[in-house]
């Protein structure tokens, strides 16, 4: 079973490349499963313009780095999507991506690691509905990371708490992305 852990953001001096290592590392320490990081600026995904809606394209993208990036997610059997909160909403870098695909996330789980001023759950709420329309499961269970309460001058530094809940929702995940798996 492979997971992908997707650094959701594509800002310079970005935060969730170290969450997402965090994360990588929490998961790894489990042996449950392979994860993966899978980093969204790598990708250059662009803007979504093509005629062809994701959904019907068949896998089949005009452009080279949708290409990639529909091979590195039809990889993975779930996810952990690592979202900051931009404007009490989702990344737009990471939904354009997200929204580039169609039949690479159906029927998958996924788990979230947010992080913003209030730990990113708005954020999470909108990628919520959003998942569901592919059918998507996500867990209940999440990590919010709050930035004046987890990240300090030194950059990441969770309460001690969230270990355990990150612990939490991949205990929830990776049943489920076995169980969606078949």
């Amino acid at each position: 079973m492979k997971i992908g852990i997707i650094i959701g953001s594509i800002r310079e001096g970005r935060k969730a490349e170290a969450v997402a290592r965090w994360v990588l590392e929490g998961a790894q320490a489990r042996g449950d499963a392979d994860y993966e990081l899978i980093d969204l600026k790598a990708f250059d995904v662009p803007l979504l313009t093509s005629a062809t809606v994701p959904g019907a394209a068949k896998k089949q993208y005009d452009d080279e780095r949708v290409t990639r990036w529909s091979q590195a997610i039809d990889a993975c059997d779930g996810f952990v999507f690592v979202t900051p909160e931009y404007n009490h909403s989702v990344p737009g870098a990471l939904k354009n991506a997200f929204d580039s695909l169609g039949g690479e996330w159906i029927g998958k789980a996924v788990g979230f690691v947010s992080y913003g001023a209030d730990g990113g759950v708005r954020a999470v709420e909108h990628w919520r509905t959003s998942v569901a329309n592919f059918q998507m499961v996500g867990v209940r269970a999440q990590v919010a990371l709050g930035l004046f309460t987890d990240f300090g001058d030194e950059g990441l530094g969770p309460l001690d708490r969230r270990p355990a809940e990150l612990a939490g929702m991949l205990d929830q995940l990776v049943p489920m992305t076995g169980k969606l798996r078949g």
